[in-house]
């Protein structure tokens, strides 16, 4: 919210000085951001008259001119301005004046002809950055005048930062309303004296969307002259509150929309085609705002049409087709109060904002429809009325209002949740000064919601009232009662950023990318033909929401592939979307979806930096693998030969822990790198974080005394027969088999495949330990030895020869 103090303070007027009002209101929760003059800081400019001004002889563009300033004398200046001309009043820089930036004025010769100061822009005093031509005074303006003092160039405009509930001060009158609470001084609120009718010209509104609009209030004006100027003091007000002057119309809205906080709209009456209605767009209707765009409607959005179809979009934006101009004459004022759930989203959906919307989401006034249409018609008439102007009776139609809130206040609950001893005193006289409606019964307030405060709905919607006009710095700081304590985490598990932390120690970048991504990534890296999608995607392309992270990484590694980086490691560690009707809300969740966490990976390029000692190779399926073993370390990983939609059919596998599949780790798809444009392919990986979160307890074990035994098992295996599935056999085997307890590990050593044969040879160390009192025997190690092959037996292995 953008407004001078002049505008503040001709309603309330505080005996503060301007720092002292932005502090005052800042405690109070009106945030104030920045406090600034209007221009800045120069001197020597005053309001001067062009006498004469004569063409150049040496140039076709500067004019020669008598100026007059005040003084005894006229001044000669040289102006290049396109809008100089004899009798326009402008500001004036005489000599030694100094301008925004320091730059002095000085005598100047401008080709061959003297000069003695320079007229002004608006741009070069630094008040807007019109640079069209020179500032452009009323006629009225007093020569030799200060032009400071004239326009008012020490004013301060204010920006204060508004939280969402507070929509009432959202206007001049509710910045003025909290003002007064806060500092006592008194309001001069604007008059809103009614305005007879002068003719019984009404347009007929029907409203059949009461759910859209509660509230609608008209009047016709008749035999205007749109053409009239906007009054100076208006234009300056609008401009030092952000908006540009466009027409006297026009403006007078955008004025009681600031003022009041009451939007607007006028419709062209000679536009409009019979009756006004009310009501919910149709899908596929369409209409050409303001602002040059035609969006397809549907039922989402209320309009209000005539009998040609929409004519505006309900508390948003008018029409092309019936908005005002300067051949306007005769004008339809609509003065609605539309719900706040009728209008909050819509512009997200259309993809702009505006003023109105703004207000109408956060709440507008609903019970001073009728007073502010009067006090638009008296600025319309005294602006653009004519002899001929007709004002009909105002049309108020209540269809649908908000409920009047009661809300009950306890002191005592109110002390204990400020902190503070206030007195039941204090609390009434800041009810008073909030223009709340209040009565006692017993030691309770029980309050009415004024029509403009729509945040005021519980008890601590009024503590925080008196609280923040008690003053917040006025609140004492108190240490915390109760002791402090560090909770450690639960030994059994880890967090998430202990594995972010171990694959950064890996070599890998983190990524951090958007939850919704394209929808042609899910095809490519999920197999997913039916998304989650958004109803309101902050970009076309993001529509939907992720199942997956690879689709994020290798856009990254495109982004960095067109910039000549060659070697890429990155991951991401975040959450995806799965539909499932059967979760209910929780911290983590929301009904009808599930929103795991995953951590996913990337590796792209060479295994390794150039090296002397080792031969230069790309990075392949068992360098990632690798990588996620010691990822999930000290779990213990197993790995089996797996599809996956988005990696090789023959370089993909299955990360299994615990029993449990938690993901997948594998080569990109050849058809998804050629759709992606990569030369090679990536190897990527993703998994499950919960699963690799839950660790089991250290338990301590003691050292054998004795020197573990070491026997090789070289075996012939089937070729589908894989090294996890014999190293399973074994660990059964330890669980049941007496003899098979000493068995401490069985590692895989050597693999050899011959030619167009179906059996591989694997060699395998069995080493073997005990924690008894004795060394493990010939017998004891026989006896373990048969067990393996029995174990290995049972898959078709045998011994080789």
């Amino acid at each position: 919210m953008l407004f001078s103090e002049e505008w503040l303070r001709s309603v309330v007027n505080p005996d503060l000085t301007s720092d002292e009002l932005a502090e005052a209101m800042t405690m109070a929760g009106l945030e104030v951001e920045d406090c600034s003059t209007i221009a800045p800081a120069f001197e020597g400019v005053v309001v001067a008259e062009v006498v004469d001004c004569v063409d150049h002889e040496n140039s076709d563009h500067l004019h020669v001119c008598k100026v007059n300033v005040g003084a005894p004398e006229l001044l000669q200046i040289v102006c290049g301005a396109p809008n100089v001309k004899t009798g326009v009043k402008v500001p004036c820089a005489t000599i030694g004046a100094v301008l925004p930036g320091n730059f002095k004025i000085k005598k100047a010769k401008m080709r061959g002809v003297e000069s003695f100061g320079m007229l002004c822009s608006a741009r070069e005093l630094g008040i807007n950055e019109d640079h069209q031509g020179l500032w452009i005074l009323p006629a009225d303006a007093p020569v030799g005048m200060n032009i400071r003092e004239y326009a008012k160039l020490d004013d301060k405009r204010f920006e204060i930062k508004l939280t969402p509930n507070r929509g009432d001060a959202l206007s001049i009158v509710g910045v003025a309303r909290d003002v007064h609470a806060i500092t006592g001084a008194p309001l001069n609120m604007p008059k809103f004296d009614a305005v007879a009718p002068t003719c019984e010209c009404v347009k007929p509104v029907h409203i059949e969307a009461p759910d859209l609009c509660g509230r609608f209030t008209g009047r016709v004006i008749k035999g205007l002259n749109a053409k009239a100027p906007t009054p100076q003091w208006m234009k300056d007000r609008l401009e030092r509150s952000g908006q540009r002057s466009i027409s006297a119309l026009v403006d007078i809205s955008n004025y009681v929309m600031l003022e009041l906080g009451r939007p607007t709209h006028f419709f062209d009456l000679d536009k409009l085609t019979g009756d006004v209605t009310v009501r919910w767009a149709k899908k596929g209707e369409k209409l050409e705002l303001l602002n040059g765009q035609t969006p397809e409607l549907n039922e989402y959005f209320g309009v209000v049409c005539d009998e040609a179809g929409p004519q505006a979009v309900a508390g948003i934006m008018g029409g092309e087709p019936t908005s005002i101009t300067d051949d306007t004459v005769n004008v339809f004022i609509e003065a609605a109060f539309w719900q706040q759930v009728a209008i909050q989203g819509r512009c997200r959906k259309l993809n702009f904002s505006t003023d109105a919307a703004y207000r109408f989401e956060r709440g507008v006034d609903w019970a001073s429809n009728v007073d502010h249409m009067n006090y638009v018609t008296k600025l319309v008439l005294e602006i653009c009325g004519t002899p001929e102007t007709r004002v009909g009776p105002i049309d108020d139609q209540c269809v649908n209002l908000p409920a009047v809130r009661v809300v009950r206040m306890r002191p005592d609950r109110c002390r204990k949740i400020v902190g503070v001893d206030i007195s039941d005193e204090f609390m009434a006289e800041a009810f008073t000064r909030l223009g709340f409606e209040f009565t006692r019964e017993g030691s309770d307030f029980v309050v009415k919601s004024p029509a403009y405060r729509f945040d005021i709905e519980i008890e601590e919607d009024l503590v925080e009232e008196v609280a923040r006009l008690y003053g917040y710095e006025k609140l004492p700081d108190l240490p915390p009662l109760a002791r402090c304590a560090m909770r450690c985490p639960a030994e059994g598990t880890r967090s998430n950023h202990a594995l972010r932390v171990s694959l950064a120690g890996l070599g890998y970048q983190e990524l951090v990318n958007f939850s919704f991504v394209q929808e042609q990534w899910e095809k490519d890296f999920a197999g997913n033909e039916q998304p989650i999608r958004l109803l309101n995607p902050i970009a076309s392309q993001l529509s939907v929401m992720r199942t997956q992270l690879l689709g994020g990484l290798v856009d990254v590694l495109r982004f960095n592939l067109n910039r000549k980086a060659e070697n890429v490691r990155v991951f991401e560690l975040g959450r995806v979307f799965f539909p499932d009707e059967s979760i209910g809300d929780s911290e983590t969740s929301v009904k009808g979806v599930r929103q795991p966490m995953h951590v996913a990976g990337l590796v792209y390029g060479d295994a390794h930096e150039d090296c002397w000692a080792e031969a230069k190779r790309s990075v392949d399926f068992f360098d990632v693998k690798g990588d996620v073993e010691n990822l999930i370390a000290p779990l213990k990983a197993t790995f089996e030969a797996a599809t996956h939609p988005a990696m090789h059919p023959g370089r993909c596998a299955r990360v299994i822990v615990n029993g449990k599949a938690v993901g997948f780790v594998g080569e990109l798809h050849p058809k998804v790198c050629r759709t992606y444009e990569l030369s090679k392919p990536p190897v990527v990986f993703e998994l499950e974080v919960a699963p690799l979160c839950e660790l089991d307890v250290p338990s301590a074990r003691a050292v054998s005394k004795f020197q573990p035994v070491h026997r090789d098992i070289s075996v012939t295996v089937p070729n589908d027969v894989t090294c996890a599935q014999l190293q399973d056999a074994v660990s059964r085997i330890r669980r049941t088999k007496p003899e098979a307890m000493i068995i401490e590990s069985l590692d895989l050593f050597d693999v050899y495949r011959p030619e167009a044969s179906a059996e591989k040879s694997m060699a395998f160390r069995l080493t073997l330990s005990t924690q008894g009192a004795e060394a493990i025997g010939e017998k004891e190690a026989e006896a373990a030895f048969e067990a393996v092959e029995r174990a290995f037996a049972e898959l078709g292995a045998t011994l080789r020869k």
